[in-house]
C-alpha cells in the first residue's frame, strides 16, 4: 500500500512541476515582449523602414454558388478586366471563340490582330499538301493586302482543353492555397483556366500538373520528383510551389525589370499582375529581352498590347498569347458563372452528382 502511495506522489509531482515550468515559460515570454516592444518603441523608425500597405489578397474573392452542389465557392472577379474594356480587344475575342470552337472546325486568321478570315473543317486543312495551304495563305494576304511577312495561321478549336466546368472545381482549392502562401489568389485563378484546365497532362517542354511546373522548378520547392513519385499531381503541393515561385521569383523579377526601366508600378494593377504571369511562363529572362524590343517608358496596358507584337528567339507565339489567353478564359469563366453552366435553364441530370 506504501509504495502505491509512493507512486501515485512521485506522478502528482511530476505533473506539478511541468505545471509550474509552464507558469515561468509564459512569465519569461511576458516579460521579453515587454522589453523588446519598449525597446522597439522607444528607436524612431526611418521612412525606408515603413512597408508600404498593398490590398487584402481577398480584395477581389467573391462567393459563387457551385450550379450542382449548391455551395458557396470562392471566386476571383477582376473589375479591372471589364474597366479596360479587354473584353473589346480581337485578340481576346479571338481566343473566346476558340475556347467554344470544337476541335473539328478551325479559324484561318491573320497572326498579328487575330482577324478571322475564314472557318473551315480541321481535317479538310490539314489533308492539303504544303503547296496548297501556302498558295491559300498568299491569296489571303493579297485579298487583304498584306506584306509576304506577314502570318496567316489556321488554329483549331479547343473546346475539350478549354473545359470551364473541371476548372472550376479547382478555383476554390487554389484560391485558399495561394491565400495560404501569402499570394494573390488572381494568379492561381490565372493559370489553373489556361494551364491544364480538363485534366492532368505533360506538356512538350515536360511542364506536368494543375500549375503545369517543370521538374526543376518543383524540385526547387521541395516537391519529389522522381521515377517513382512525381508530387506535381499533387494539388496542394504544386499550388505551394507555383505560389512560391511567384512570390520569390517572378514577382521580384519582373519589378527589378521595371526598375530598371525606370517604370513605376502598383502590384495590384491587371498589367503588373499580366507581366508577372508572362514571366512565370516565358521566365523574367526572356521577358525583359521582348520588353526591350520596344523599350517602354510607362507601365499600363498598353505595355501589354505591345508585348504581345514583341519577338525575340525565345518569346515568340505560346508567349506572346500568353497573357491574351488569360483575358479570355477570365472572361469566359465569367459568363459561365453568370449563366450557371447553363444548368439554369436546364434541370440538372439526378445521376449527375458533380461536375465531371
Amino acid at each position: 500500500m506504501l509504495k502505491k502511495v509512493s507512486i501515485l506522489f512521485l506522478i502528482l509531482s511530476f505533473f506539478a512541476l511541468i505545471f509550474i515550468i509552464i507558469k515561468l515559460v509564459n512569465f519569461y515570454n511576458k516579460i521579453a515582449f515587454l522589453f523588446f516592444s519598449t525597446s522597439a518603441l522607444a528607436q524612431p523608425i526611418s521612412p525606408a523602414e515603413i512597408v508600404p500597405l498593398e490590398l487584402d489578397l481577398c480584395s477581389n474573392v467573391t462567393g459563387v454558388c457551385h450550379p450542382i452542389t449548391k455551395f458557396n465557392c470562392n471566386y476571383v472577379y477582376d473589375k479591372q478586366i471589364i474597366d479596360f474594356r479587354c473584353d473589346t480587344l480581337p485578340q481576346v475575342k479571338f481566343w473566346r471563340q476558340i475556347m467554344n470552337l470544337h476541335q473539328d472546325s478551325s479559324l484561318i486568321n491573320i497572326g498579328d490582330n487575330r482577324q478571322v478570315v475564314h472557318k473551315t473543317h480541321t481535317k479538310s486543312w490539314l489533308s492539303k499538301n504544303d503547296t496548297t495551304k501556302q498558295n491559300y495563305r498568299n491569296s489571303v494576304r493579297s485579298l487583304y493586302g498584306l506584306d509576304s511577312n506577314r502570318r496567316v495561321l489556321v488554329t483549331s478549336g479547343k473546346q475539350f482543353f478549354y473545359a470551364f466546368e473541371k476548372a472550376f472545381e479547382n478555383l476554390d482549392k487554389g484560391i485558399n492555397d495561394f491565400v495560404a502562401n501569402g499570394v494573390d489568389p488572381w494568379y492561381a485563378q490565372a493559370i489553373l483556366l489556361i494551364e491544364s484546365p480538363n485534366k492532368l497532362q505533360k506538356s512538350n517542354a515536360g511542364a506536368y500538373g494543375s500549375f503545369q511546373l517543370m521538374k526543376e522548378v518543383a524540385r526547387l520547392f521541395g516537391l519529389t520528383v522522381n521515377r517513382s513519385l512525381d508530387e506535381r499531381a499533387d494539388f496542394d503541393r504544386s499550388a505551394f510551389a507555383a505560389s512560391s515561385l511567384i512570390k520569390t521569383i517572378c514577382i521580384p523579377k519582373t519589378k527589378e525589370i521595371l526598375d530598371s526601366l525606370h517604370i513605376t508600378y502598383n502590384p495590384n494593377e491587371l498589367w503588373f499582375k499580366l507581366l508577372v504571369m508572362h514571366s512565370y511562363h516565358a521566365g523574367a529572362g526572356n521577358v525583359k529581352l521582348a520588353l526591350n524590343n520596344f523599350m517602354p517608358t510607362k507601365g499600363d496596358m498598353n505595355l501589354i498590347y505591345n508585348l504581345w507584337h514583341s519577338e525575340t528567339r525565345h518569346f515568340k507565339s505560346a508567349s506572346q498569347n500568353y497573357s491574351q489567353l488569360i483575358l479570355a478564359a477570365m472572361l469566359e469563366m465569367d459568363e459561365k458563372i453568370k449563366t450557371g453552366f447553363g444548368y439554369n435553364n436546364k434541370p440538372p441530370d439526378p445521376k449527375k452528382k458533380k461536375i465531371k
